[in-house]
């Protein structure tokens, strides 16, 4: 069964930095045939798109990432990593990971790790 498995997630202060992992288990072909990406969901709010990292090589942040967030993909590791800088109050969110494979279509998620940015 394939896993998305996150970690890194912490409170941190205003400013600070933190750095997500997302490891792929079980399954070396879907990490190799996916879209992976980056969402979050803030309490309230609708889950929302961070980065993703396409198979074509293509970034796509969202504004409020762009330019404090860094996406990345170790393919020898089967894993996606987020490093976020000079983070904000509103960045406060649960953060998942996804994979997205891009023949069929078909979307994993793992269960997310908690961001909390305090002031």
């Amino acid at each position: 069964q394939v896993q998305l498995v996150e970690s890194g997630g912490a409170v941190v202060q205003a400013g600070g930095s933190l750095r997500l992992s997302c490891v792929i288990t079980n399954s070396v072909r879907v990490f190799r045939s996916s879209d992976m990406g980056w969402y979050r969901q803030a309490p309230g709010k609708m889950r929302e798109l961070v980065v993703n990292a396409t198979l074509a090589g293509e970034l796509n942040y969202s504004d409020s990432a762009k330019g404090r967030f860094t996406i990345s993909r170790d393919n020898a590791k089967n894993m996606v990593v987020l490093e976020m800088n000079n983070l904000k109050p509103e960045d406060t969110a649960v953060y998942y990971c996804n994979a997205q494979q891009v023949v069929s279509g078909n979307n994993c998620w793992g269960h997310g790790t908690q961001v909390t940015v305090s002031s």
